[in-house]
């Protein structure tokens, strides 16, 4: 394995606060790899550790078989790395940000010159060639830090929330490439609450939730247990109260007009006959019946889904 991390363990605050408990887990070449939980679950802890910036408390990490926590500058070396955090691309051109990282990361000049070419056209970035980088909006800036991470990728490339302030079009084009990063041979750990983005992207994942992996493996893997049971989403019409909701509507979730809710398959007719009842007193605009997916996996470990949206539990 290329990244193999044993009972990794960070505590603060005089052992008050345990922001890593006890991780296990191993990535490999050509993988996509996903950290996957709420805001504060300790995975951005768990990234400082692997590229050297934060020292475990305990345990191990080991990249090519290299104790990275006893060699952090080759931790760093090894690594490319985009932060949660916009980077500071002051008075510089898209092209020229993204070729100045590729030359720090030791890339040839016109190898550098090319992929940044290719990314700019991959991203659809060409109309920001000439923008001064802090002048770009977010999510420029943002697609812009990705392609300074992955124009000279290292044997680990590690994405912190990469598609924040992206717009949709863009956010498929940039998930193409991450495949592409890995198909080429580097391990990709992705780290996320997106709960929909991850299940297309990933082929493994780890659920964190305070600072401990609650379930780990593949999409398909962590929904095993969930055979049998479907998921039923409604839309509620705009300026409509979310009305009483009945109890066979399981880990029923609220996120802004969206209530997602798992049923067991003996309570299916009851779950459409209450949506046809919704919709015809024009209480939700539509609603859709499918099996479960890693989204409701996701609900019923962590309790709660976050994404760019407030969300909320119901029940």
């Amino acid at each position: 394995m290329l990244l193999e991390i044993q009972d990794i363990c960070k505590i603060y605050r005089r052992g008050k606060v345990k922001a890593n408990d006890k991780i296990s887990l191993s990535v490999s070449n050509g993988e996509v790899f996903g950290l996957l939980g709420p805001n504060g679950a300790g995975k951005t802890t768990l990234v400082n550790q692997i590229i050297g910036l934060a020292k475990p408390t305990s345990g191990s990490i080991h990249i090519n078989g290299v104790d990275a926590v006893a060699n952090p500058g080759y931790a760093r070396q090894m690594c490319s790395f985009q932060a949660q955090a916009q980077a500071p691309i002051v008075g510089l051109t898209p092209p020229q940000a993204i070729e100045l990282a590729g030359r720090i990361h030791g890339g040839k000049k016109s190898n550098v010159q090319r992929r940044t070419r290719e990314l700019i056209e991959l991203l659809q970035l060409d109309e920001w060639n000439k923008t001064i980088g802090m002048d770009a909006t977010g999510g420029v800036r943002r697609l812009v830090s990705f392609c300074m991470t992955v124009v000279v990728p290292g044997d680990i490339v590690i994405l912190d929330e990469p598609t924040n302030d992206i717009d949709p079009l863009r956010r498929r084009l940039l998930w193409q490439e991450v495949r592409s990063v890995a198909e080429k041979g580097s391990a990709v750990l992705l780290v996320t609450h997106n709960v929909l983005e991850a299940e297309r992207v990933v082929g493994r994942l780890a659920l964190i939730d305070n600072g401990r992996v609650m379930g780990m493996g593949t999409p398909a893997e962590l929904k095993t247990e969930e055979n049998g049971s479907m998921r039923i989403e409604l839309i509620i019409e705009p300026g409509k109260e979310i009305p009483e909701l009945p109890d066979f509507l399981l880990n029923t979730i609220s996120l802004n007009r969206r209530i997602i809710s798992r049923i067991e398959q003996e309570n299916v007719p009851s779950a459409l006959e209450l949506a046809r009842e919704l919709k015809n007193n024009e209480i939700i605009e539509e609603f859709s019946l499918s099996p479960t997916t890693l989204e409701d996996v996701y609900v019923k470990i962590v309790g709660h889904l976050e994404d760019d949206e407030s969300a909320g539990v119901i029940n």
